[in-house]
């Protein structure tokens, strides 16, 4: 292979021109031949046996060259982007053989490029997070929802509806006195301040005891999905059968023995929970941390950057989906077909979370480079190591796997966060 000349045709499109010499091409040659001369039927000769020079005579000293050249092609374009020191991006590719014969072949290439991107002010980024301070409150809510989780529903006989009950009640809806499809329900479980019914239709129920009869009036919202009834006054008719509510167990030393594998009293069992909510608030603010200073890291980065960057990543992404469908025995075909959507428009769902984070990829490699970062053999290691332990391989097969190109930007990628996180004020 031989790189004759490198030409920027336009913003991240880079023409190659590639020449083949005659020992490489007529290899491949040669290598098409052996390939297909078994499918070949030549007369007074047996199936596969014809030879070389008969077959070219027959149909032309050209026969094997597409073939040959198709062969050759990907290995000597991605030579070529080496020697030119490109990084490729994945995108359509024009081709133009400018000449071929025997002697060899040349081709011209135009591919996508990496793009150049610049980004300042990475360091002293200002973002603000969630506390991680264990309060008196948080750890008394804390408590709460764990009581909640120990509750059980029972039916309440000895007070009308409270916020946050269940009612079972029948309905029906009448416009200007008549009634109206899907106006009607019978021995319904609402939830009291779910917000599933109209507007103020909850509230009216709340004061009212079981076996009760009596009247709403509410407003349908002017943007209703059923036009007849946007914005229209309606009256409901309701009975309540049954009220239920979730009764909490007591904060006593027996419901701490209940729920806990630590604690036997109530103080202790605070205690525990302040742990526990330390490290639940810690992991809350790191993971808050990181992703604030990704976005800002994505909204700095400045260049032209290859719609096909985009699309390649959303792309990645469906993949993804789709993998992790099939380990639920589902696959994104499918989901498609049962929630209606197409992929178009799944595409576009993910379009702008892709593009950024395209941006924060570059982002992150232009600040490595800044830098002067780079990956020791220990990070490599480190890296290869826990891989292996992640998907249970040997380390010497992930590394068979594993490019140490590849794996040496990702880990330059990781210490780049390290530093914006570093440098970031944190309010």
């Amino acid at each position: 292979m031989n790189l004759k000349n490198v030409t920027e045709v336009e913003t991240n499109r880079v023409e190659l021109e590639i020449e083949i010499d005659a020992e490489t091409f007529k290899k491949a040659v040669n290598n098409v031949y052996r390939r297909q001369v078994k499918d070949i039927n030549i007369p007074g000769f047996r199936k596969g046996k014809a030879p070389r020079a008969v077959i070219e005579k027959m149909y032309g000293k050209e026969v094997f060259y597409e073939d040959a050249m198709k062969d050759i092609y990907p290995d000597a374009v991605e030579d070529a982007v080496n020697e030119a020191g490109l990084r490729a991006v994945p995108d359509n590719v024009d081709l133009e053989v400018v000449e071929v014969s025997e002697n060899g072949f040349t081709f011209k290439v135009k591919i996508t490029t990496y793009p150049v991107v610049t980004i300042e002010n990475y360091k002293g980024i200002e973002i603000e997070v969630v506390s991680d301070e264990v309060t008196d409150e948080k750890v008394e809510e804390k408590i709460l929802s764990e009581r909640r989780k120990a509750g059980s529903i029972e039916t309440i006989t000895d007070r009308p509806v409270q916020d946050g009950d269940t009612a079972v009640i029948d309905f029906e809806g009448f416009k200007d006195g008549e009634p109206f499809d899907g106006g009607k329900g019978e021995m319904y479980s609402l939830v009291i301040g779910s917000g599933s019914f109209i507007p103020g239709f909850e509230d009216q129920l709340i004061g009212h005891s079981t076996d009760e009869e009596f009247t709403i009036n509410v407003t349908f919202p002017e943007e209703y999905t059923v036009p007849e009834l946007a914005g229209a006054p309606a009256e409901f008719k309701v009975k309540i059968h049954e009220i239920k509510a979730r009764v909490l167990p007591e904060l006593d030393d027996e419901f701490v023995q209940d729920v806990s594998s630590e604690s036997e009293t109530v103080e202790q069992y605070r205690e525990e929970i302040k742990k526990e909510l330390a490290e639940e608030l810690k992991a809350q603010r790191e993971t808050d941390i990181s992703n604030k200073c990704a976005d800002a890291v994505a909204e700095l980065v400045s260049g032209d950057i290859p719609q096909a960057m985009y699309t390649n990543r959303v792309t990645d992404m469906l993949k993804e989906i789709d993998m992790n469908m099939r380990r639920q025995g589902l696959d994104l075909e499918t989901y498609l077909k049962y929630t209606g959507m197409t992929e178009e428009l799944l595409r576009d769902q993910y379009a702008e979370k892709a593009e950024s984070q395209v941006k924060l990829r570059l982002g992150l490699e232009k600040i490595a480079e800044i830098e002067n970062i780079e990956a020791t053999e220990e990070d490599l290691n480190e890296e290869y190591q826990k891989l292996a332990d992640m998907y249970s391989m040997d380390v010497e097969a992930v590394k068979r796997l594993v490019p140490a190109d590849d794996l040496k930007m990702d880990v330059r990628v990781d210490k780049a966060m390290a530093i914006v996180k570093e440098n970031a004020v944190i309010k």
